[in-house]
């Protein structure tokens, strides 16, 4: 089947959307589908859940599109770079910035521990710089500096960068079955619907 699947994710890049959206893509690989394209505007999230979707989209046999439909910031790059074929909108655009760890309110941590999630924020760093290097032109220590100093590319900055392959308003054509994966506010959990 050569039918190509839209999927609308427009959400955090999270536990309950990252889920949605992997299951949205085995559901219809089993139907006999091998073309997707992901339309994407993501505050990020989860380093966790992005570098887990990356891999797993990178791995399978499909054909994966990502198209910027309004923002993408943070891990959501890295969801971004999955796809083989990347578009944008005209009034797009792209964050990168440093990796936080969080804290819980009076937590106390030994030295050891210390040491333990200072690895693990420079491992994620580097993670995440290798895979945006891996698919534009900019080398794993230019991304690092640009995450570092929270770097917003426009669409034409972005098609320099080769993260961007083509600069395009049309979505997808007429008639696409599109999987919208969006957040809910008042639930706090993402929700996915079908539309014809």
């Amino acid at each position: 089947m050569h039918k190509n699947i839209v999927i609308k994710f427009f959400a955090p890049v999270m536990d309950a959307s990252i889920n949605a959206l992997m299951n949205a893509v085995d559901q219809k690989m089993q139907q006999g589908v091998s073309k997707f394209t992901i339309l994407i505007s993501s505050p990020g999230g989860s380093v966790f859940h992005g570098l887990s979707a990356y891999n797993y989209l990178k791995g399978i046999p499909a054909e994966i599109a990502a198209h910027n439909f309004g923002s993408v910031d943070s891990i959501g790059i890295v969801l971004y770079c999955a796809a083989r074929r990347r578009l944008c909108v005209p009034q797009s655009r792209f964050l990168l910035h440093g990796v936080t760890v969080a804290f819980r309110q009076n937590e106390n941590l030994e030295e050891k521990q210390l040491e333990e999630r200072l690895k693990g924020l420079r491992i994620d760093i580097e993670n995440i710089a290798g895979i945006i290097s891996a698919n534009t032109r900019k080398t794993g220590q230019e991304i690092i500096n640009a995450m570092l100093e929270r770097t917003t590319l426009n669409p034409e900055q972005a098609l320099e960068w080769g993260l961007v392959h083509e600069i395009k308003s049309e979505l997808y054509p007429t008639g696409s079955e599109v999987i919208s994966i969006h957040f809910q506010q008042q639930q706090g959990q993402p929700s996915r619907s079908i539309q014809p």
